[in-house]
């Protein structure tokens, strides 16, 4: 008796100093046996933050390029920080068009998110879930588990944040075309391009069978991608490389009836680039027989057959098709349609951001990359309060040094003033004032005098690509926000505020464009580079080799990468079906 009641004591206390492990029941039965339960009605599992630490809990939601660069640079030992993410690892989506004929391996562009954090050295919890609701009013988010377990219960996640970064990214448009969800891939995430390798694949070998005729090997044999953009433009030319180079030569009795096909609607493709760029690869498409049509939309996709309707004459014709890659462009995830209409974003495409990437309408979540834009202020919203900020003598008149004064905090909270001064070679205030008057004989602007010499400034605002160099340079400039928030919080940096008194803790997110490629195949790239610097051909190709080895997250995939071209070249792409 007094060895049970020791027990019981040594329990008591174990689970007074242990209050988590208090769900756990044990029956012990006198014959010896034993039963171990675990207590749970609930259905959700509610993580909050550790009550004991003074961390800030940070809840980021995605893996891809903006939540990856902010993990890479955030000082983790500063917050708790929580990542939810439907997968477990960063993708190096520049390459997918590669992994889609065996030119790179999925597995050499992919790096696991729990590395990224472990080689931080310091502490970060990762969670494979998938956000389905975010509450911003209570600051919880709601998520359920990739994995789904035998049990019903815990099928629900929410999670309480101090700050929340939404990095989500963004879904394939399809325009409410019918038939694209069903009948095309898409060229998204690793496994679409793992897809398209098989189904490449699969269109080969269905049309080598004997009993197959010739219309139905040139059915199987025309692979159609719709989108002329650079994802379409760069898969086009890998298959036709992978056709060319290997498939021709393992499929011989097949290969003349290989055709591929651009469909896009607009009048040129790749029209992001310099228009010698564009030139270059239509002419370039036409010497390598891909069927290039421009001014060509599809309305209807079917398990056979594509649609599509000319923009110039209206005729609508339908082609059959063994494979087809739809790439047009991105739209918006349905966790991000469900949290604009509860803030009053209803009428956007993507989150409206600040230039400190904050969501609007709140203090404490900030969105980055493909599920948010900068809704930049137009400097006519502010031309009254700026003018009367700059008027320090309140005299209704601003001298031309006033002017010059207040110039350099207009250039940094408008962006557009910059731009307007560039693209008219304006060298500054006085350039600006003749512009605008014609001549420089005032010495002396008005309200009225001052919003002329304004007044085009807003027609150049531009909405930043959605690209993944983008999202790499927000997810930089938040981290290193966060990391002096506490030091900014006492000595701000920022411009002065227009609707304020004092300054804005930071500068505002300025991007900053580093270049752009397109692989055209055959070993050809053509290259866009900051200051209207224009290369197309093979010196490219090694520059476009140098720069993605560059920019991989880490030397194992660096080296994996590597190696995989070296195979190409020596051993040509592998054609299993796996």
């Amino acid at each position: 008796m007094r060895i049970l009641s020791s027990f019981v004591e040594k329990g008591s206390r174990f689970y007074k100093d242990h209050p988590r492990y208090s769900k756990l029941l044990v029956v012990a039965a006198v014959s010896g046996g034993s039963l171990l339960a675990y207590s749970s009605s609930n259905s959700s599992h509610h993580v909050t933050g550790d009550s004991e630490s003074k961390k800030k809990r940070i809840v980021v939601l995605g893996t891809g390029w903006g939540a990856t660069s902010y993990l890479k640079n955030l000082d983790l030992a500063s917050y708790d920080v929580q990542v939810v993410a439907p997968r477990n690892y960063f993708a190096f989506t520049p390459l997918l068009p590669s992994v889609t004929c065996g030119t790179v391996e999925a597995r050499s562009i992919v790096e696991p998110i729990r590395n990224i954090i472990k080689r931080r050295g310091a502490s970060a919890t990762f969670w494979e879930a998938e956000c389905f609701k975010i509450d911003a009013k209570n600051k919880k988010v709601h998520c359920r588990p990739v994995q789904k377990s035998e049990s019903k219960d815990k099928e629900e996640i929410i999670m309480d944040y101090d700050y929340l970064i939404v990095a989500v990214g963004a879904r394939v448009n399809t325009f409410n075309t019918p038939g694209v969800e069903e009948n095309c891939h898409f060229l998204k995430e690793v496994e679409d391009a793992q897809r398209i390798r098989r189904s490449v694949i699969d269109c080969f070998e269905k049309a080598s069978l004997p009993n197959i005729s010739e219309e139905e090997k040139k059915k199987h044999l025309h692979f159609v991608v719709v989108g002329g953009g650079p994802t379409g433009v760069e898969f086009a030319a890998e298959l036709h490389d992978f056709v060319k180079e290997n498939l021709s030569k393992l499929y011989p009795k097949v290969k003349d009836f290989v055709k591929i096909t651009l469909l896009e609607a607009g009048d040129h493709i790749l029209t992001m680039f310099d228009k010698r760029i564009t030139a270059f690869a239509e002419e370039k498409f036409k010497r390598d027989v891909i069927d290039l049509k421009t001014g060509s939309m599809v309305v209807e996709v079917t398990n056979n057959a594509i649609r599509t309707k000319e923009r110039s004459s209206g005729e609508v014709s339908s082609v059959p098709y063994g494979m087809a890659v739809w790439s047009t462009g991105i739209g918006t995830r349905p966790l991000i349609s469900e949290f604009m209409q509860q803030i009053g974003q209803t009428t956007r495409r993507v989150l409206a951001t600040d230039e400190w990437l904050r969501v609007q309408g709140s203090d404490c979540i900030y969105a980055l990359g493909d599920c948010a834009s900068i809704n930049q202020r137009r400097i006519m919203e502010d031309i009254a309060v700026i003018f009367s900020k700059a008027d320090k003598d309140n005299s209704g008149k601003l001298t031309v040094k006033q002017f010059q004064d207040v110039i350099t905090d207009i250039c940094e909270r408008y962006p557009q003033v910059k731009l307007y001064l560039k693209n008219k070679k304006l060298k500054g205030v006085s350039d600006l004032l003749k512009d605008s008057e014609g001549k420089d004989n005032s010495t002396e602007l008005d309200i009225e005098k001052f919003k002329s010499a304004l007044s085009q400034v807003d027609s150049e605002m531009k909405m930043l690509p959605a690209t993944g160099q983008v999202a790499a340079q927000e997810g930089v400039y938040l981290a290193n926000c966060f990391n002096q928030m506490a030091e900014r919080e006492k000595n701000p940096v920022g411009p002065p505020r227009i609707r304020g008194e004092g300054r804005h803790r930071f500068h505002p997110f300025r991007y900053k464009h580093l270049g752009q490629f397109a692989p055209l195949g055959g070993e050809q790239t053509a290259a866009q580079l900051p200051g209207d610097w224009v290369s197309i051909g093979h010196s490219s190709q090694w520059l476009w080799y140098s720069v993605y080895a560059s920019k991989q997250v880490s030397w194992r995939t660096r080296t994996m990468v590597v190696s995989d071209w070296m195979r190409r070249f020596i051993f040509g792409r592998d054609s299993s079906r796996i």
